[in-house]
């Protein structure tokens, strides 16, 4: 049996305000009162002064002098910089998970994820207020999976690093193209087909081409708020 440490207070506290950073009930530009959120939660101020200072870390937030915490901005310069580095970090989960493990069994635990990815995506009704989360957190299962075969810990931890901020990202696509729910379960099928045959070349094509789907979304919405 392996030891896991409880997650910290702080961590939970970071966990509650990412949630709501990722599904715009905290909008950008928003202050975070330190005093208001120890309250609400019936916490210590040291407490939600940890937690800023994570989502700091995954750029959920800004912290500025005399002014506290702020929830960071979407611009299309860091939504850019942010797909230019996840997209090649998935290409590498994939490549490598093909390499260790085509033609092994393991690779069907894959699919039953994806199958899953799908099962959802079809279930869901897409004008549901939390749809878009259902589909984003069973896509994360069908990582979190791959990290388990390609054990790699420092790519795995690349790419949980940058999970608050691609979520939030997601999920601003999928609620403003709920069309992108439906097209979320076909990447996910092609990328179970893809590992299970073995291609390394189909499977970090279809992540490209979703991952550049999905920046295309996000920057338009952007354009369009700037323009607004």
């Amino acid at each position: 049996m392996t030891f896991q440490a409880p997650e910290s207070l702080s961590e939970q506290i970071a966990q509650h305000l990412g949630q709501r950073i990722v599904t715009r009930d905290l909008k950008p530009g928003s202050r975070i009162q330190e005093l208001k959120v120890a309250s609400d939660l019936s916490v210590s101020r040291g407490s939600v002064r940890e937690a800023l200072l994570i989502l700091e870390r995954r750029h959920l937030v800004e912290i500025f002098p005399r002014r506290g915490a702020v929830v960071s901005s979407l611009t299309v310069s860091s939504v850019n910089n942010l797909y230019d580095i996840y997209i090649n970090l998935l290409c590498m989960l994939g490549r490598k998970l093909v390499e260790r493990w085509a033609g092994n069994a393991e690779l069907g635990g894959i699919l039953g994820r994806v199958r899953e990815v799908e099962a959802i995506a079809r279930a869901v009704n897409s004008t549901g207020p939390d749809a878009a989360e259902k589909v984003i957190e069973a896509g994360f299962e069908v990582m979190l999976y791959a990290y388990r075969l390609v054990e790699n810990p420092f790519l795995e931890e690349a790419l949980e690093n940058f999970r608050p901020a691609i979520s939030r990202t997601y999920f601003v696509a999928l609620e403003n193209f709920r069309g992108g729910i439906g097209q979320t379960a076909v990447f996910f099928q092609q990328l179970g087909e893809a590992a299970l045959s073995g291609d390394a070349d189909r499977l970090e094509s279809a992540i490209q081409a979703f991952g550049e789907h999905q920046r295309q979304q996000v920057l338009s919405i952007l354009m369009e708020e700037e323009s607004a």
